[in-house]
């Protein structure tokens, strides 16, 4: 049975309501945005310096929010960990050394945390607060406060946490990704720390990917064509195409299974001819440091199933085959 007219009326307004209200305390947020903030991001730089971490600590919804938080710095670069507040004061507070941050969370600043961040300055920790009450208790046991701001609970009883978190959450991304841009953590060291599933295939280099060895067939320009096609056939694993090296092992050509079966009605007359009468001049090429993306959309782009990886001086490095992108979980019908 369906909501009703009234209901999806009543629905969709306290949805919006919702939304209203997060976007106004993350517009609060901002609006305090300032020294405070400076000096946040100050000391989390500098406890990296020293070998130190963030600490990330709340409890109930803000707990939630924090390990959040704690996963955007450690993904981006920040060596990060979560502490519960009630642990801590039973045994993990053994977790925390004098050179980490700690990030505390409290909207009211009168939870758990009131026990706990006085234990850490303790430790030798420089303490960092959210909170929507900067006189708190909390508060007074932190270093540096940063206010999310004081906006109604988007809850129609203005009871569950819910703009509040939002302003965390968002204030919390800003200073991560403000220590990230501060430390100029770049693609490279994003994509050691995702290696798996579509993000990391965005950011797989083609020197990851492509063949090399035995697996990468290559032969002299002045080798025969019969020379070619044994170096196709004897390589491990099937090769659909075998690059064509100078003696210096720079990149001149490529000949595929595709040109074979074009040369095939004059084979006779072809086998004992040098491959660089025969080859694909100015093969299409990537060098190994390119996105194994950018080698498919290449690919792709000009209908062919094998590409040749060089280095910056063009010298034949390995090659790529489709199947090789297709089995590390590429789609040809990925779009670019």
């Amino acid at each position: 049975m369906g909501l009703s007219g009234k209901q999806r009326d009543v629905a969709l307004a306290r949805a919006r309501t919702v939304m209203q209200a997060e976007s106004e305390a993350i517009r609060s947020a901002e609006r305090h945005l300032g020294d405070e903030f400076l000096a946040a991001a100050d000391a989390v730089i500098q406890a990296l310096e020293q070998r130190g971490r963030v600490c990330v600590t709340g409890v109930g919804k803000a707990r939630l929010i924090g390990d959040k938080i704690s996963a955007t710095l450690a993904s981006t670069g920040t060596h990060s960990y979560t502490l519960h507040p009630v642990e801590a004061i039973h045994g993990d507070l053994g977790m925390l050394c004098a050179e980490d941050v700690v990030i505390g969370l409290s909207k009211s600043g009168g939870s758990e945390l009131v026990r706990v961040l006085p234990l850490a300055r303790e430790v030798g920790c420089t303490v960092i607060l959210l909170t929507a009450t900067p006189d708190s208790k909390a508060a007074q046991h932190a270093d540096i406060v940063l206010n999310i701001g004081d906006t109604p609970e988007a809850c129609p009883l203005g009871l569950a946490p819910s703009s509040s978190t939002a302003a965390m959450l968002a204030l919390g991304d800003a200073l991560a990704l403000t220590v990230m841009e501060l430390r100029s953590f770049g693609r490279e060291d994003y994509a050691t720390r995702h290696p798996g599933g579509a993000l990391g295939r965005s950011l797989m280099k083609a020197q990851e990917i492509m063949r090399t060895g035995a697996d990468c067939p290559a032969v002299h320009e002045d080798a025969t064509l019969a020379d070619c096609y044994e170096a196709m056939v004897k390589a491990p694993r099937k090769a659909g195409a075998a690059a064509i090296v100078d003696g210096e092992g720079l990149l001149q050509g490529i000949l595929t299974h595709g040109d074979f079966f074009r040369l095939f009605e004059n084979m006779e007359k072809l086998v004992q001819r040098p491959v660089r009468e025969l080859m694909t001049q100015h093969p299409k090429r990537v060098n190994a440091q390119d996105r194994a993306a950018d080698a498919l959309n290449l690919m792709r782009r000009h209908a062919i199933d094998e590409i040749a990886v060089v280095d910056d001086g063009g010298k034949l490095l390995g090659i790529i085959d489709i199947q090789d992108l297709i089995g590390s979980g590429f789609s040809v019908l990925d779009q670019p």
